[in-house]
């Protein structure tokens, strides 16, 4: 609870002199996309602070469960591959599931498909900690992974539909942030419990999902969402009408690009490469991965708040260009010095790339609309890269060498800028008082 509180205050971005925004006393009261204020600064809603929260606490608990996890399966007495297998259908069940998650979202509704997906991996991280065989292990992990893309389809759902549309790039950085934050500290909390057995941190992953599902339900209610959808009744958008859109296509080939060489390649390679390449150990391969980390949390910082005065586009293809310059650097170079540097700037090219282009979708779809379907194969997309990049990649260093499998990946991040090229730009008008959709105006085609 105390880190949904720090996080709560740390996110008002609001100023102790400033008025509030006026409101209309007939009218609902507002969770959405707001109107810029005259003189004053637009202001977080509360809601999307609870969801910023929320991502904190979880990506803490899979930080402290994904250290013990290899472990806890190979107690089974499995081999490392059925070991590693159990990391894996996670991955994998979030992908197939996402399709039928995104029409659980257009079914139900954001919220009621956030708090199932929070309650589903609470119940399946509490079951892991008592698997008795390997094979409910594996059960108990896919489970997880079904609740996993519940939670985060319909959170991306909810932050497209309340976040003001000239803030999305700004509220995209914090929650990223927040993950970024939260992973980072998983593993450091997770070391403190180690003495507790390796059923703890699985219970107290469970734990914080369930305070996290009792902090949303209370402070993030359907009322209103309810409401702007009655006041606005419009279709859910379907993928096909998506894809009409240049940057929606654009988005689809950054995110499997960046699910491969960010989030699959950098995790799996970069280890093996600090050993067999650079000559050095753990420490250096650890080492690399705080470092992208820290570019990321560093460009974060900033670049939020410049993809919604600069536009989409530019910081898309900067991040892109980047991060992909920076991973077929790491490929070639012996110096360890330049291995730590390369990777701190790929990093930042990551942390400069995401709030862009998930801004991008969000204002593709638009508040007025529910997109699961739309967010799910966005989603998809990066699932489907993670998943292949180690693979593919791996394959690749063992056939040619690790130069590469890193020149490939970053390769594909050059493609998805190429990609971005004859996209148009999606943020809307400085000033948009009626909160409608602008993406019609100047997008399609």
């Amino acid at each position: 609870m105390v880190t949904f509180l720090i996080s709560h205050k740390l996110l008002d971005v609001s100023h102790p002199n400033e008025d509030p925004a006026p409101t209309d006393p007939s009218s609902t009261p507002v969770t959405g996309p707001q109107p810029v204020v005259p003189g004053g600064k637009e202001k977080v809603p509360s809601q999307i602070k609870v969801l910023i929260a929320a991502a904190f606490v979880i990506a803490i608990g899979y930080g402290i469960v994904a250290p013990v996890l290899p472990q806890f399966a190979s107690s089974f007495g499995v081999g490392v591959a059925a070991a590693s297998a159990v990391v894996s259908a996670f991955a994998l069940c979030r992908l197939l599931f996402a399709p039928a998650s995104g029409a659980v979202v257009n079914k139900l509704g954001e919220r009621p498909t956030y708090l199932i997906g929070l309650l589903v991996v609470a119940v399946s991280s509490a079951a892991t900690a008592f698997a008795e065989t390997y094979w409910q292990l594996l059960l108990f992990r896919g489970l997880g992974g079904v609740g996993s893309t519940m939670f985060t389809v319909s959170a991306m759902g909810l932050i497209v539909r309340l976040a003001p549309p000239r803030m999305r790039g700004r509220i995209s950085g914090f929650y990223a942030t927040a993950f970024l934050l939260g992973g980072i500290l998983g593993p450091v909390v997770g070391g403190l419990l180690a003495g507790f057995g390796m059923q703890a941190p699985f219970i107290i992953y469970a734990v914080a999902l369930l305070i996290a599902s009792a902090v949303v339900y209370l402070r993030l209610k359907d009322e209103t969402l309810a409401a702007r959808k009655a006041k606005n009744p419009q279709p859910p958008m379907t993928f096909h009408e998506a894809f009409q859109v240049g940057a929606y296509r654009s988005a689809l080939v950054s995110s499997f690009a960046t699910g491969w060489t960010a989030y699959g390649v950098r995790v799996a390679l970069i280890p093996l490469l600090a050993v067999q390449l650079v000559g050095e150990g753990p420490r250096v391969a650890g080492l690399a991965l705080a470092v992208f980390a820290a570019g990321n949390a560093l460009a974060l910082t900033f670049t939020g708040r410049l993809t919604d005065k600069l536009g989409r586009k530019p910081l898309i293809l900067t991040g892109l260009s980047v991060c992909a310059l920076a991973t077929i650097g790491v490929g070639l170079v012996s110096s360890v010095p330049l291995f730590v540097i390369l990777s701190l700037i790929s990093g930042m090219g990551s942390g400069t790339l995401n709030p862009g282009q998930q801004a991008a979708v969000a204002d593709v779809i638009g508040p007025e609309r529910a997109g699961g379907r739309v967010l799910s194969r966005y989603q998809m997309s990066a699932d489907a890269g993670q998943i292949l990049g180690p693979i593919l990649a791996g394959a690749l260093a063992d056939a040619a060498g690790f130069g590469w499998a890193f020149g490939v990946s970053g390769g594909l991040m050059l493609l998805a800028a190429l990609a971005w090229l004859p996209a148009k730009e999606t943020m809307p008008p400085e000033e948009n008082p009626k909160n409608e959709n602008p993406d019609d105006q100047h997008q399609r085609g």
